[in-house]
């Protein structure tokens, strides 16, 4: 089996590694290693015996509780088999803008070309690099200014009918773009696709979510996903929240019951265990900045702040081989960064995880780079 661009690809780590899934250390894929909440699990098991009915088709349950946490009606909220399920339907809407384009900052997460590449959408890239200079130096600023003039200026006259694609946090910097920066944006775009799957990783004072917002701005769409803060890709369960006209026109789009029995039911207690949330609130910032230290130490290694739960990392050294010497020696995954096509090998992303796991990657690293030093 080949190496997919996304990480979290276990099957082949382990063909390579020359053992079982299981036994991979696994910091390519950014989710909590905090594991399952109780509640969650209790909800899970719950399921058991609708396995033999059908769903509720509008997911009234899953939609009132998640309306509920973010203080808006359900009818603003459209769960889905994953937000790439969600992006998927974005992508069909984007690219219905006709002559206009979807703009993407770039370096981007792989599966917005996906998306818009299904719907032959026209894509012009936006590259934070060429506005900024080198990566380094647009990580290292204190403030990132979003300039709607450079980012016309860049790709053309813009115009009514483009839209936007943006993360935020960003994938796979991690910087974080402050509300005041995105807002201005949504006047100049048809439609604007916000991508929150790693924002919840921050506490509510810090966030800078624009759901609060959503319902001023009928061309806004956010997304968010509860696989990632709540340790759940398998069950693949994530939400579109935006105004109900859209959500409605996406709901024919698609075929029914994408959301399984079990993954609504974890939804709901997932984002009602607010003793697990603040748990990882708790655990983020101390466990990032150990590894952020960890990995500055080490020479020919240039870590970037995050506000997410990964890290980029500029390498001297290929990390394709990186990669492979970890694998092999010390069954540890961590991310390559070649389907971000400005970056290619000479970085690669590191999910954070536990101390103790964070200590074994890092001495793993130290070693193998001191040997392809000497």
């Amino acid at each position: 089996m080949g190496k997919q661009a996304h990480g979290g690809n276990l099957v082949w780590a382990a063909a390579l590694a020359g053992c079982s899934p299981s036994a991979i250390l696994d910091f390519s894929a950014s989710i909590s290693p905090l594991g399952l909440s109780a509640n969650v699990l209790a909800a899970i098991q719950s399921q058991f015996g609708n396995i033999q009915h059908y769903p509720d088709p509008n997911y009234d349950d899953l939609r009132n509780a998640l309306g509920h946490y973010h203080q808006l009606t359900s009818g603003w909220i459209m769960p889905g088999n994953g937000s790439a399920e969600l992006l998927t339907l974005a992508g069909r809407e984007l690219a219905e803008l006709g002559l206009g384009a979807t703009v993407l900052l770039t370096p981007a997460f792989g599966d917005y070309y996906r998306a818009l590449a299904a719907y032959d959408a026209k894509v012009l890239e936006f590259s934070l690099l060429s506005i900024h200079g080198h990566l380094s130096e647009f990580l290292d600023k204190k403030e990132i200014d979003i300039d709607a003039s450079a980012a016309s200026r860049r790709v053309g006259q813009m115009t009514i009918n483009q839209g936007l694609i943006l993360n935020n946090p960003h994938n796979p910097t991690g910087r974080l773009f402050r509300r005041e920066e995105v807002l201005p944006l949504l006047a100049k775009f048809a439609l604007v696709v916000v991508d929150e799957a790693f924002m919840d990783f921050l506490p509510p004072d810090e966030e800078q979510s624009l759901l609060g917002v959503v319902q001023d701005y009928p061309n806004l769409v956010i997304l968010r996903s509860l696989t990632k803060f709540y340790c759940l890709p398998g069950l693949r369960l994530g939400y579109a929240v935006a105004h109900p006209s859209r959500l409605q026109r996406w709901q024919n789009w698609r075929d029914p019951w994408s959301v399984n029995c079990f993954a609504s039911a974890a939804g709901i207690a997932a984002i009602q265990d607010r003793e697990f949330q603040q748990r990882t609130w708790d655990w983020l910032p101390l466990a990032r900045r150990q590894l952020f230290d960890g990995l500055a130490q080490i020479p020919g290694l240039k870590p970037f702040e995050s506000a997410a739960n990964f890290l980029l990392v500029e390498s001297e050294y290929s990390c394709d081989r990186i990669q492979e010497m970890l694998l092999k020696k010390y069954k540890i995954l961590i991310r390559d960064c070649h389907s971000f096509s400005e970056l290619g090998d000479r970085f690669f992303r590191v999910a954070v995880r536990t101390i103790s796991e964070n200590e074994r990657l890092l001495a793993a690293l130290k070693k193998e780079i001191e040997n392809f030093r000497f």
